[in-house]
């Protein structure tokens, strides 16, 4: 009812203050308080899509293109390594172009997500879909580095204008954390659906491919036997899962779509920034904490991508748990889908770095004896279990402490409006830098250590390599992120000093209204 009201009654005061939006009013124009949780919701089921297809790809895109493609390595570390390089570049174009689009009645963000999402769908089935039996080399490389780098320019149109919605759903910083929860929680949920459905789908050919190479070893046969059946069976399979993924990033969309409503923040008038694209990044990278806070991110990131992006070939010809690698990719989602309360509430009661540094601390032993030991299948379960548990931590707080940066910023920097797109943006690029660097590193050291796509058993130096790829580099990584975090200068006494801040300029903009009202 409010906002039907708002929208009756614009007023001169309303359009002047929202950039010439008549249609959206913040909460704290119309003295409304909490988020509703409905809002939240809907913000957080759009989290979804991003997650469910990153998640997908990180798990099954090497393995697809090495052992269902039968690509050469060398050509899928290519692949891997410049497509994610070049989606990483497109993220602050997308964000400094967002910050530059003017309001609709949709709002500054919405359209974006929207717009995009039907042609990152398309290209997302495209990217799983093999054009023939046989391909020429130049032809394969050509045809999923395109749609490869094509999906990710597309959903970055979708996703850097998403998580800046985050400082523009109303309510305050306690609202925002509550928001980001569940967006996070959902976004697990997202990968948790996402891997379940494309590992359900398609590990079933894989275990067939498993069962097969095993009965060609112990006949002697050729080990390197194409499995034509089998290989095209599991194309089929991978073409399927595609289609129903496809299907729910739709409705995902449509319901963030339906109800979120975008609503200026103090200090954040959703306008046209007037700032060039290198004046604002020069603003952002002078800003200590953001800088500390991207760069632990960086390499906590780096790490559980190199660590997640390796899991299927490591289970398949290092552990030997192919057959149960989708079971495997299943408890490590659902256990850091169930963590994600956990630590919210452990946030909320020791403070967000704290909480930081318990959960990633979790990821270390779990890698250690997963890799290190000759482990039974129940063992390399519960220790599945326990690294999802500290992937939720990964998801939640630095996600969670990115808002706090830009408050923070704001506060120092009242003059610098309109520039939360590139803060999120930026932040977005050097996740996905590090995906890209963690999967170009991988394929190309199999490559040279020799890895033969489509074969059922490799020599000692590739079982090695997968090793190493798998723990002993994520967790150097690891350490170097949590040790850039140790110096991140925002603790709970420094948020609360940023909430009085906010508080008192948000008053002074209520003041200011009510004079201009009284004028009127």
């Amino acid at each position: 009812m409010n906002e039907m009201q708002d929208k009756e009654n614009p007023g001169p005061e309303n359009r002047g203050l929202n950039h010439g939006d008549p249609v959206r009013v913040s909460p704290s124009q119309k003295g409304a308080g909490r988020l509703p949780l409905s809002r939240k919701l809907c913000y957080a089921i759009g989290g979804a899509p991003y997650q469910m297809t990153a998640n997908a790809l990180a798990f099954f895109l090497q393995l697809f293109l090495l052992d269902v493609v039968q690509m050469e390595a060398f050509y899928v570390s290519l692949i891997l390594f410049m497509g994610r390089a070049w989606d990483a570049v497109t993220d602050p174009v997308v964000g400094y172009l967002v910050s530059r689009s003017g309001m609709t009645r949709y709002g500054k963000l919405i359209p974006w997500m929207v717009l995009s999402m039907p042609f990152a769908v398309l290209m997302y089935f495209m990217l799983w879909f093999t054009p023939a039996d046989t391909m020429s080399p130049a032809f394969s490389f050509s045809w999923y580095f395109i749609t490869y780098c094509l999906f990710q320019t597309f959903m970055s149109c979708y996703h850097v204008p998403y998580s800046a919605l985050n400082m523009f759903l109303g309510g305050d910083q306690r609202d925002r954390d509550s928001a980001t929860a569940y967006r996070m929680g959902m976004e697990v949920f997202g990968t948790l659906a996402g891997a379940t459905i494309q590992g359900q789908i398609v590990g079933v050919y894989h275990a067939k491919t498993a069962q097969t190479c095993g009965m060609l070893n112990s006949t002697e046969l050729n080990s390197t036997s194409p499995l034509a059946d089998t290989v095209s069976n599991t194309r089929r399979a991978y073409v399927i899962a595609a289609a129903v993924l496809c299907g729910i990033q739709i409705v995902c969309c449509i319901v963030m779509f339906l109800g979120v409503k975008e609503h200026p923040a103090p200090l954040s008038p959703l306008g046209r920034t007037k700032m060039p694209f290198f004046s604002g990044l020069r603003c952002i990278v002078k800003h200590t904490p953001y800088v500390r806070l991207v760069f632990g991110f960086l390499f906590s990131s780096l790490a559980f991508q190199l660590s997640q992006g390796n899991l299927a070939l490591f289970c398949t010809h290092a552990a030997g748990f192919g057959a149960y690698l989708q079971h495997l990719i299943l408890t490590f989602l659902v256990t850091a889908t169930l963590s994600i309360p956990m630590w919210q509430f452990l946030l909320v009661k020791f403070g967000k770095k704290t909480t930081l540094f318990v959960g990633l601390s979790c990821f270390i032993p779990a890698l250690i004896s997963l890799a290190s030991f000759k482990s039974s299948l129940a063992l390399f379960f519960a220790m599945s279990a326990f690294a999802g548990s500290s992937l939720a931590v990964l998801y939640l707080l630095p996600w969670s402490m990115l808002p706090d940066v830009v408050d923070d910023f704001k506060v120092k920097n009242p003059t610098c409006t309109d520039l939360e797109p590139l803060f999120y943006s930026f932040y977005v690029f050097f996740n996905k830098f590090g995906g890209g660097v963690s999967l170009g590193i991988s394929a190309m050291s199999l490559y040279f250590a020799g890895y033969k796509p489509g074969a059922c058993s490799h020599k000692p130096a590739v079982i090695t390599t997968l090793r190493v790829l798998f723990a002993p580099a994520p967790v150097v990584l690891l350490l170097l992120g949590m040790l850039i975090f140790y110096f991140y200068p925002i603790n709970e006494e420094r948020r609360r000093e940023i909430k009085r801040e906010l508080d008192k300029i948000q008053r002074r903009e209520k003041e200011t209204r009510e004079d201009v009202n009284s004028a009127f």
